[in-house]
C-alpha cells in the first residue's frame, strides 16, 4: 500500500474512485491502495474460525476500553498511532509465555518455594499451580505470588509430599483478555 505524505491533493481523502483506488485516512495519514477483489466462494472451516475469533477479539477490545483502568493499560503501549482498541485486539491474540519452571527449591515439605517466570505482552494478571501425584491425586493447588521483578511468580507449597517421584506440576498463567497457558514438569 502507498503511503502520501503531505500531499495537498489527496491529504484527508478517504473512499474509492472508480474500480481501482481506494483512498484511506488512518492518524492523519492518507493511504491510496487498488481496490480489494470481491471474494468467491464459501470460506474454508479455517477462515470460519479465524473469523470467529477475531469476532471475540473485536468484542473484547470494544469492552475493555470501556473499563478506563484497562483502557489506560492499553493506551500506555499504543505507538505509531494505535489506539487502546487496536492494541487489545492485539493482545487478544497472544497467550502468555511460561520461560521458567524452577522446581530447584521444592522438595515436598511445606513452606518449599517453587519459581515461574511467566510473560505476556502486557500483563499475566494470575498463575496457579497444582502438583499431582504420579496416580493422578491432587496433592495441592493454590495461586503464586508476583515477585517484585514484575515477571517471577512465587509459588509457596502448603501440604507436606513425600514421594516426588513421576509427580506432575501444572503451571497455568493468564492474561487480561482470559488466555491461558499451561505446562507440566515432571518432578
Amino acid at each position: 500500500m502507498a503511503e502520501s505524505k503531505n500531499n495537498v491533493i489527496t491529504h484527508g481523502l478517504s473512499g474509492k474512485l472508480g474500480d481501482m483506488i481506494v483512498f484511506k485516512n488512518r492518524s492523519g495519514k492518507t493511504y491510496v491502495a487498488t481496490k480489494p477483489k470481491e471474494r468467491t466462494g464459501e470460506p474454508t472451516e479455517n477462515q470460519k474460525m479465524h473469523q470467529k475469533r477475531f469476532q471475540e477479539a473485536v468484542f473484547y477490545a470494544k469492552t475493555s476500553v470501556t473499563d478506563p483502568n484497562i483502557k489506560s493499560i492499553y493506551e500506555d503501549k499504543a505507538t505509531n498511532g494505535a489506539s487502546a482498541y487496536n492494541v487489545a485486539v492485539a493482545d487478544f491474540f497472544r497467550a502468555p509465555n511460561i520461560e521458567v519452571v524452577d522446581l530447584s527449591k521444592y522438595s515436598g515439605k511445606i513452606g518449599d518455594q517453587i519459581t515461574i517466570r511467566a510473560t505476556d505482552d502486557f500483563k499475566v494478571v494470575e498463575l496457579s499451580v497444582s502438583i499431582h501425584n504420579v496416580d493422578g491425586t491432587e496433592v495441592e493447588h493454590g495461586h503464586a505470588t508476583l515477585a517484585a521483578n514484575g515477571m517471577d511468580w512465587n509459588y509457596v507449597a502448603t501440604a507436606e509430599n513425600t514421594s516426588l517421584a513421576g509427580d506432575r506440576i501444572v503451571v497455568r498463567a493468564s492474561d487480561l483478555p482470559g488466555n491461558i497457558t499451561e505446562e507440566t514438569k515432571v518432578a
